[in-house]
């Protein structure tokens, strides 16, 4: 797509909208502001002139982040005037759009983050933009914004764990790991929420899921294809964060950590941590004993 004429194949044109209102959801919520912030969005590029719509090589790209800068104005100075986006390209590469609904919970949750975070958040999280642009858009450096992100997880993971008690999180996230190690859906999904989300962080350093994952049956698959059985993987069970979580170990390196927001006693989300470097700290040469001992495979 490019070129005044605008001429692209129409599912292309759809799935560029659609993108478009995901994000504007995960930003503003489900509702007229985000459907005005994407017909703000398409004004924006309406007004450019022929030639500048010509020189830019993917509108995908100026639209989200124009979408982003639109959004982020709202959230800080709502009803103000909205000012224009630099149009630069960043190297910005959209993932698909989100299919499933959106958790009214999280996006709950997210009301409670500044706007700053709430972008950082969506953006490198949800849409797995590129550190630059996110800084870009957001009006930070982007260590400045790596620090607003583990704020933001650190906040929302704090606040869907607290109506659990302690007790209560530890049975259902050991009923989780044994469902795991059994390789076991029709155990697992009754543990989760139906409208249960997980997300997966691989930092770009491993090719994990770039986008969350919405329902108890896409949850639970996903869950289950993450921690197939494989020999030499060991599933256990171990303190994160002051709440119980999943530790998988795989020929004796930590691999993952995965941490379980719990209401209602059902699990409402997975935070599941593959970056390499947020887990050094973990792969010491003799990992403090859990009590628990591991599930093995194999």
């Amino acid at each position: 797509m490019g070129g005044a004429d605008d001429t692209a194949p129409l599912a292309e044109l759809l799935d560029e909208r659609q993108h478009l209102i995901d994000v504007a959801r995960w930003m503003l919520g489900a509702g007229a502001a985000a459907e005005e912030a994407v017909t703000d969005t398409y004004r924006r590029w309406y007004r450019l002139t022929d030639d500048e719509r010509t020189g830019i090589e993917d509108p995908r790209i100026w639209l989200t982040k124009s979408m982003g800068a639109i959004c982020l104005a709202r959230l800080s100075t709502p009803g103000r005037p909205l000012p224009d986006p630099d149009d630069g390209d960043a190297g910005l590469e959209p993932g698909p759009a989100l299919s499933e609904t959106i958790s009214g919970v999280l996006l709950d949750a997210l009301d409670a983050l500044s706007p700053a975070e709430r972008a950082v958040f969506v953006l490198n999280d949800v849409f797995a933009m590129p550190p630059p642009t996110v800084a870009d858009i957001v009006g930070r450096t982007p260590r400045e914004c790596a620090q607003l992100a583990d704020r933001a997880r650190s906040s929302l993971h704090a606040d869907r764990a607290h109506p659990t008690p302690p007790h209560q999180h530890d049975r259902i996230v050991r009923a989780v790991r044994q469902a795991c190690a059994l390789d076991d859906a029709a155990r697992l999904v009754p543990l989760l929420s139906r409208d249960a989300v997980a997300f997966f962080d691989g930092g770009g350093k491993i090719r994990a899921l770039t986008r969350p994952v919405h329902g108890d049956q896409h949850v639970a698959r996903a869950l289950l294809t993450l921690l197939v059985p494989r020999s030499r993987t060991t599933l256990h069970l171990t303190a994160a964060n002051g709440r119980t979580a999943i530790v998988v170990r795989h020929h004796e390196q930590v691999a993952a950590v995965i941490s379980f927001d719990i209401a209602d006693q059902r699990v409402t989300h997975v935070w599941a941590v593959l970056n390499p470097d947020k887990l050094r700290s973990w792969n010491r040469p003799h990992p403090p004993a859990d009590g628990h001992g591991p599930v093995r495979h194999g």
